[in-house]
């Protein structure tokens, strides 16, 4: 493979020689690979620890029977110039492609836009229903909900009951698997911001004014033309062409630490054999919680309570082929708000890139989030697939006998979730490492317990690379996150708050909450 990388600059070249001794980075995927690859401009190679069987993470493409698909679909978009001109220098330039944006809520066998116009909404909906929907909003104007804390009574409040219902209701509680009354109400305020069925309809019908408050969508997106797993394909081959070691279906069960330091790394092979990397620096990517749970020797009780106490989503992608002619949308997505089926969305494949498709077919993706204790994580691909078949059919997407094939992909912990407990929770875990393993740096999402894109699990990476090579004191728990951070353009440098942030893009779920199994 020619190397296309561009020199160092003068400061990082006079850095290389530099010992920090081992490193052991935990997970390839982006955030793991991309500290390696940041370690190896300074002359650092390091080794990479590596659960699975593939590299890429979340962020990995499938591959079955030729076929590819994304684990949740992911845009290379970033307000991040750095990690911008870092997917540059991993993949030349010919294997990005430029993607249209399009995404819409699919509903009743009619598109919606996304986000959610009222004149599209109304006229979508036919005039009767618009009416009753018009009418709810007056009610809830006289009669407001008395609990607007929590996300249902926030939401009724700004667009009426029926509205809410439709478009609202059903999907959140599809993605957290809680009830829409247990979730609270400041996320919904971070996601809708101050829009309200009556700011929609003059916006809509005065486009002239208020736009300061409309945010601005991206239209197109770079995306690899085999997939995001195409990029951490490339930058393993790069880190072990460099001197690097991978090691494959190596989970990380403790770490051995003394007098404040880590020492050593213990990894346990498929056939239960175990061995110990010597570690001078370690690189984690890892849940922040099986880390901690996995000391030796052990942490005192209130910290593994702490880590005991951080829970994650789960997710499960069906991907059914399907013949070309039978997808007549162009989305890259479409958000289910259909509260009889259980997919939440449904990925166009083909839509993200024909490379990942076969020739007059296309596969559809439908994504389900799932708490490992639900029946579905465990279920025989075979149900999940038959399941999947009956949803489409029941949406109107296709005809009985239309799938040609199907296949299951399942990604342990995608999403953190957050209670009313998780940041004290995860201050305790900081707090800990701190003191005790100083030389342990948590990066991305699962190691970090972020809800965060990739381009923010790479910048942590980056800045951790940094700071073990040259001695810099980059706080990476200073990286922020926002919601629309993948949406909104123009690009622009990222800010930095001045005390860390919690990141939070997802919503406080009370612990208590129960959850809904579909």
């Amino acid at each position: 493979m020619d190397d296309t990388r561009p020199t160092l600059d003068p400061a990082a070249a006079e850095l290389i020689g530099t010992d920090p001794g081992e490193v052991v980075v935990i997970g390839a995927g982006p955030a793991g690979l991309t500290a390696a690859f940041q370690l190896h401009k300074y002359g650092i190679a390091s080794t990479i620890l590596e659960e699975s069987d593939q590299v890429g993470g979340i962020s990995r493409t499938e591959v079955r029977d030729g076929w590819r698909f994304d684990i949740g679909g992911h845009r290379f978009f970033t307000k991040v110039p750095e990690v911008e001109a870092l997917w540059h220098e991993i993949l030349p330039d010919e294997d990005f492609m430029m993607r249209p944006r399009k995404s819409r809520i699919f509903y009743d066998g009619k598109f919606y836009d996304y986000p959610l116009r009222a004149t599209n909404a109304l006229r979508n909906l036919g005039i009767i229903e618009a009416i009753r929907c018009v009418l709810s909003y007056i009610w809830v104007r006289i009669h407001p909900p008395k609990d607007q804390s929590n996300f249902e009574g926030w939401v009724a409040a700004r667009f009426g009951w029926r509205l809410y219902r439709t478009f609202f209701k059903a999907y959140t509680e599809k993605v957290w698997g809680v009830p829409a009354d247990q979730i609270e109400a400041d996320w919904a305020a971070q996601r809708i911001k101050n829009l309200s069925l009556f700011s929609a309809v003059v916006n809509a019908l005065l486009p002239n004014r208020n736009q300061k408050d409309i945010a601005s969508l991206i239209e197109e997106f770079q995306y690899p033309k085999y997939g995001p797993g195409m990029m951490w394909e490339v930058c393993r081959d790069h880190v072990v062409a460099d001197g690097s070691t991978m090691h494959y279906e190596t989970e990380v069960t403790g770490l051995r630490h003394a007098d404040g330091i880590a020492t050593h790394v213990i990894a346990t092979h498929p056939d239960g054999t175990t061995e110990e990397h010597e570690a001078d620096h370690i690189v984690s990517s890892m849940p922040i919680s099986a880390l901690l749970a996995g000391m030796e020797p052990p942490v005192p009780d209130h910290v593994l309570a702490a880590a005991n106490g951080l829970s994650y989503r789960d997710f499960i992608t069906v991907a059914l082929v399907v013949p070309e002619s039978k997808v007549d949308w162009n989305d890259n997505w479409i958000y289910i708000h259909d509260p009889a089926v259980a997919t939440m969305r449904i990925q166009n494949f083909g839509s993200w890139s024909p490379y990942l498709v076969k020739d007059g077919s296309n596969v559809l993706g439908l994504e389900y989030t799932v708490f490992e204790t639900d029946h579905a994580w465990t279920a025989p691909d075979e149900e999940l697939i038959e399941q999947g078949k009956r949803e489409l059919v029941y949406l109107g997407l296709i005809e009985p006998g239309d799938v040609e094939g199907g296949y299951v992909v399942r990604q342990k912990k995608a999403y953190p979730t957050y209670d009313e407990t998780y940041k004290a929770n995860v201050d305790v875990l900081r707090n800990w490492l701190d003191t005790h393993t100083s030389n342990v740096h948590p990066i991305g999402r699962n190691g970090m317990f972020r809800y965060n894109n990739q381009d923010h699990s790479m910048y942590t990476a980056m800045l951790t690379a940094e700071n073990i090579a040259t001695g810099s004191t980059h706080d990476v728990w200073t990286v922020n996150v926002e919601e629309e951070y993948h949406e909104e353009g123009p690009a622009e440098k990222p800010s930095f708050a001045s005390k860390p942030s919690t990141g939070r893009d997802a919503p406080i779920i009370p612990s208590t909450a129960p959850r809904i199994e579909r």
